[in-house]
């Protein structure tokens, strides 16, 4: 059987291996500060004034840092379900950067399951139209 490859909704921000989806980020090759998304000009570090990076897949776990309820539907491009149906959003420090990535929390965990701190773990879930995108489940 041939294997389906989803297509993504942001081309380059994250792999597309189900069993273990990465981010995809970039280090400044002279400091090593972080990013996401990816930094192609500038290092934004006021002590740094670097411009090489290098491409890195970003720790795909963190701790919950905050959340919230999107109780509306986000802009385009974000593609929403009709009817609409609210979801959690997270805020979660990645284990190995130490810097806050946001995303949508995987379908069926609202934020009544959600407590700051808790161990998060990347996923990948479609949206609406079909396409991938990178959510954040309790670990």
């Amino acid at each position: 059987m041939e294997a389906c490859v989803k297509e993504p909704f942001l081309p380059g921000w994250f792999t597309l291996d189900a069993q273990a989806p990465h981010l995809i980020g970039t280090r400044c090759a002279a400091c090593g500060t972080y990013y996401f998304p990816k930094e192609t000009r500038y290092c934004r570090n006021p002590d740094c004034q670097s411009t090489d990076f290098e491409q890195v897949l970003l720790s795909r776990t963190g701790r919950l840092w905050s959340y919230t309820d999107a109780a509306y539907p986000p802009p385009p491009p974000f593609v929403a379900p009709d009817p609409y149906r609210p979801f959690a959003i997270a805020a979660v420090e990645l284990e190995k950067e130490k810097m806050i990535v946001l995303g949508p929390v995987a379908d069926g965990v609202g934020v009544e399951a959600l407590r700051v701190g808790m161990a998060m773990a990347l996923t990948l879930e479609p949206l609406a139209d079909g396409k991938l995108t990178w959510k954040w489940r309790p670990a």
